[in-house]
C-alpha cells in the first residue's frame, strides 16, 4: 500500500508518534516517498500524551534527510493529536499551502481520469474497484477503461459507504460495473461510449500478450549492460535487507563508498528483517536488485518477485556480497583504451616522391611494423607527429609487415616533417577492462 500510495499521491503526510519515535515502517515509508519523488509533510502525533518528545522526532528524521523548516530545511513538521483533534486544522492548512506552492490543480469538467488502488471480486456485487479520481469527474453511466478491463459505471460508493452520483478530483470512490478485475495501479479513463471502451481494452490485451512473450526482465547483476536500445545503466539500484543493524550499517558504508563519477550504488531502501511484498514492489518500481544478508524472503514476497522478474540474491558472507556488487559496477565502467608499443624503428634516410612528399627509409630495431598500423614520430624524446602507415615497402615490393632487423620504406598519413634520426614507435590501441581501483575519477 505504501508503494502504491506514493506513486499516485501528490503530497505524503508521514504520521510519526511523538512517544514511540521513528520505527522501521516509518523509514520504509520515507524510502517509498523519496523513490516516487513526492514531497513529505510530517505530522508528529500523540503530543497530548506524557513523555511526548516532538523535538526528538525532528532530530531522528533529520538524520534520515527530512530537515525541518524551522531548522533551515525544506520539510514541514506539524505537531498534532488525532485523539483530541489538536492542530488538525493547522495540518490541513499546511497541506493547502504546500499544494498552492506546487500549483496542484485539476479540471473537474473534463472526462474522469484516475488510478485503481485496489480491486476484488465481491460475491454479491461482482467486480469492485477502489478508484482515486485525479482529474475530471466520474459519473454513473460513464463508459471507461481500466488497464485491460472495461465497463460502464453502475454505482459509485464513497468512503463512508454511501451512494453518490459523481466523484470529482482527489476523491476516493468504489466503482461497480467492471468487466473483469483490474490490477492495482492500472490507469482509469472515461471514454465516449461502450464500443470505444471495449475496442481499447481488446487492443491492450493483444499488446499485453505480445509483451508477455518478449518480456523485458528487470535489472540483474549479470545483465546490467543488456538494456533496451544498447544503452548502459550507470546506477545500480539495490534494496538491502539484513539481520541486524550493525550489518546493515557496515554494508551501507561499503556499498556507498564504491561510487565513482561514472557509476554508483543507490540504496533505494535498507532495513532489518525478512524481505516482504513491499520490498519487492519497491524493487520492481525502481528496477532494483533485492539483496538479503542473513535473512530470508517471505513466501508471498518470493511469489511476487518471480512474477515481476525481480532478482533476489541471498548472502551469508559480507565479502561475497561486496565482491558481486563490485564486479557488477566494474562492468559499467567504460573500457580504457591504451597504446601498446609493438615495434620500434629509426628514420635513416629520406626519398622525395614525384607528386610531393617523402618516403622514410627506416630500420626496424625491435618488434615489427604493420601496414595500416599507427606510428608515433619521436624527436629528442618528444612526440612530434602521429599518423597511419599508408604504404610499406621492402625494396620495390609492397608488403604487409616488416620484422625486426630489416629495412623498409614507409609513408605516413598525414605526412609529418621527417628528419634523419627520428625515432618511430609502432603502436596498436587495446581496450582493457577497468577496475574500480583504477577509475581515474574515483570519488
Amino acid at each position: 500500500m505504501r508503494a502504491r500510495g506514493a506513486k499516485v499521491t501528490d503530497i505524503v503526510i508521514l504520521v510519526v508518534s511523538a512517544t514511540d519515535g521513528v520505527m522501521p515502517q516509518t523509514l520504509e515509508a520515507i524510502d517509498h516517498a523519496k523513490a516516487a519523488g513526492v514531497p513529505i509533510i510530517v505530522a508528529v502525533n500523540k503530543i497530548d500524551l506524557p513523555g511526548a518528545n516532538p523535538q526528538k522526532i525532528r532530530q531522528e528524521l533529520a538524520n534520515h534527510g527530512l530537515q525541518p523548516e524551522e531548522w533551515g530545511g525544506k520539510t514541514i513538521f506539524q505537531d498534532v493529536s488525532a485523539k483530541k483533534r489538536i492542530n488538525l486544522d493547522k495540518l490541513l492548512e499546511m497541506v493547502a499551502v504546500q499544494a498552492e506552492i506546487l500549483e496542484l490543480k485539476a479540471n473537474p469538467d473534463r472526462p474522469g481520469h484516475g488510478v485503481i488502488l485496489e480491486a476484488r471480486l465481491d460475491a454479491k456485487r461482482g467486480n469492485v474497484a477502489t478508484l482515486l479520481v485525479q482529474a475530471g469527474s466520474v459519473k454513473i453511466g460513464d463508459a471507461f477503461v481500466a488497464g485491460l478491463c472495461y465497463g460502464k459505471i453502475k454505482a459509485l460508493v464513497d468512503d463512508l459507504g454511501g451512494r453518490i452520483e459523481a466523484a470529482g478530483p482527489s476523491t476516493p470512490v468504489e466503482i461497480l460495473g467492471l468487466m473483469g478485475t483490474p490490477q492495482a495501479g492500472d490507469v482509469f479513463s472515461v471514454v465516449s461510449d461502450d464500443r470505444q471502451a471495449r475496442d481499447i481494452a481488446e487492443k491492450r490485451k493483444l499488446l499485453h500478450r505480445e509483451q508477455s512473450i518478449a518480456h523485458q526482465k528487470h535489472m540483474t547483476l549479470v545483465g546490467l549492460k543488456s538494456q533496451i536500445g544498447g544503452t548502459v545503466a550507470k546506477d545500480l539500484n539495490l534494496v538491502l535487507k539484513t539481520d541486524v543493524q550493525g550489518s546493515m550499517q557496515a554494508l551501507r558504508d561499503q556499498l556507498e563508498g564504491m561510487a565513482t563519477s561514472e557509476c554508483k550504488v543507490r540504496l533505494i531502501h535498507a532495513g532489518i528483517g525478512n524481505a516482504n511484498e513491499s520490498d519487492v514492489l519497491l524493487a520492481s518500481a525502481s528496477d532494483a536488485v533485492v539483496m538479503l544478508f542473513h535473512t530470508e524472503m517471505e513466501p508471498r514476497g518470493k511469489e511476487l518477485a518471480d512474477r515481476e522478474g525481480v532478482e533476489v540474491r541471498k548472502y551469508e558472507i559480507i565479502y561475497d556480497l561486496i565482491a558481486d556488487v563490485k564486479a557488477a559496477l566494474e562492468g559499467l565502467l567504460a573500457p580504457e583504451i591504451v597504446d601498446v608499443v609493438v615495434g620500434k624503428g629509426e628514420v635513416r634516410d629520406l626519398f622525395p616522391l614525384k607528386g610531393g612528399g617523402k618516403v622514410a627509409g627506416c630500420f626496424i630495431r625491435d618488434g615489427k611494423v604493420v601496414r595500416g598500423g599507427i606510428v608515433k614520430l619521436v624527436r629528442n624524446g618528444q612526440v612530434v607527429g602521429e599518423g597511419k602507415i599508408s604504404t610499406l615497402k621492402r625494396f620495390k615490393d609492397d608488403v604487409k609487415e616488416v620484422e625486426k632487423n630489416l629495412e623498409c620504406g614507409l609513408t605516413i598519413d598525414p605526412m609529418p616533417d621527417y628528419q634523419k634520426g627520428d625515432q618511430l614507435e609502432f603502436i596498436v590501441k587495446e581496450s582493457r577492462t577497468r577496475r574500480l581501483s583504477e577509475s581515474p575519477q574515483q570519488k
